[in-house]
């Protein structure tokens, strides 16, 4: 790597993004102070204060009561949590409540217990279809719901897909779950200050998010759950966060993240226009050299900073390494997933041939991209797709 190139071109927001200044400043305020806020003496109420001011914050930004913000280590246990919590309720109080629906291209963060409890739960797991763009079939979704209503435990539809960015059509899922009185949990993690979310106004039932997505440190989240939607506990122990999430609470991460979700949804709507025009122009810039790309997802309700693309002839593994070389850092889909020789799920449920998910890489832009990180990538990606193509021959 020559000087010119060792400058890093980070464009894997989606799987982490760097933290906001304002985060960090909030983070280390608080990290050489000592109180366990369960504590009742003074340094215990002072990081009870800490906890209860960024859990106000909190609600304020994602317009919720307060009381519904449960924190946890992050998007992955608070999407065990809700699946997993209200699927044990519902069936505690109705063992009919056996069925949960959920898209096919949910994170593996909920797919992995929902196939625990079909494997361990008793539960009847329905993935339902999507379109080409990745887009639940409505229809679908109330077919199946008709078909025994009172069997459905719990919905799970993720706001926007992690992989290819399509934004879900929660607002008409909503309205189907409430007609048959069936509690609605969704994936937030890559839509909060990407997209406009208000937790009243959608009417969902229980949300999830996480900081590292958002500008916020790593091991903390939330579920944001209606305080009358009941939730069995997975952690049991001191009887925290509303007895459905016990553990000592970490004061100096829960107050970088509430910082980092104010900052974000403070700016949501300028962080959509700057980060949207950067990803169009990365968009238009990468067809330009590669005319036989294709662009995965949805055209137009797609996550701001969201490029997908797949490159017939490529491996998509060889194609990262050779832009990693050159300093550019993408990903083949979800993090999570990274090393398993395995092709994409949700590209796989859109339709796609297992070679064509296996030529796909993500390109995800966030607060800290930049016209010159668009640039570097475009000159970048033409020669390293004709070596890929080359070593797959």
């Amino acid at each position: 790597m020559t000087a010119a190139q060792t400058h890093v071109v980070y464009l894997d927001h989606a799987a982490t993004t760097p933290m906001a200044p304002a985060a960090v400043e909030a983070m280390t305020a608080h990290l050489l102070e000592v109180g366990n806020a369960s504590s009742l003496h003074a340094s215990g109420r002072r990081a009870r204060r800490v906890v209860e001011e960024s859990r106000e914050t909190v609600a304020q930004a994602l317009d919720c009561r307060p009381g519904e913000v449960v924190f946890t280590s992050g998007g992955t246990e608070a999407d065990n949590l809700a699946v997993k919590g209200v699927y044990w309720s519902r069936r505690a109080q109705d063992p009919r409540r056996v069925r949960i629906l959920a898209t096919a291209v949910e994170h593996h963060a909920v797919l992995d217990p929902l196939h625990w409890l079909a494997t361990q739960g008793g539960a009847t797991v329905e993935l339902l279809p999507v379109d080409g763009a990745g887009r639940l079939d409505v229809a679908a979704l109330e077919e199946s719901i008709a078909r025994d209503p009172e069997s459905v435990a719990l919905i799970s539809v993720m706001w926007a897909n992690n992989e290819v960015g399509t934004l879900q059509p929660v607002a008409d899922v909503v309205r189907l779950a409430a007609a048959y009185g069936i509690p609605l949990h969704t994936d937030a993690v890559q839509a909060v200050g990407a997209v406009p979310v208000s937790f009243a106004a959608s009417g969902v039932d229980a949300l999830s998010l996480t900081g590292h997505k958002l500008g916020g440190p790593y091991g903390v989240g939330a579920l944001v759950a209606r305080r009358e939607l009941s939730v069995t506990a997975l952690v049991h122990g001191g009887g925290q966060e509303r007895d459905i999430r016990s553990g000592t609470i970490d004061p100096p991460a829960v107050a970088g993240f509430a910082a980092a979700i104010e900052l974000a949804v403070k700016e949501q709507t300028a962080y959509a226009a700057r980060v949207g025009a950067l990803r169009d122009r990365l968009v238009r810039g990468v067809m330009s050299v590669v005319p036989d790309a294709v662009l995965n997802g949805a055209a137009v309700e797609r996550l701001p900073g969201n490029a997908h693309f797949s490159f017939p002839g490529c491996e998509g593994d060889s194609l990262l390494m050779l832009l990693d070389a050159r300093g550019i850092e993408c990903s083949t889909g979800s993090a999570c997933s990274a090393g398993v020789p395995q092709p994409s799920h949700v590209l796989l449920a859109m339709g796609r041939t297992d070679a064509q998910a296996r030529s796909s890489l993500r390109f995800s832009l966030g607060h800290t991209s930049t016209d010159a990180d668009v640039d570097a990538l475009v000159d970048a990606i033409g020669p390293c797709v004709e070596r890929a193509r080359l070593a797959s021959r």
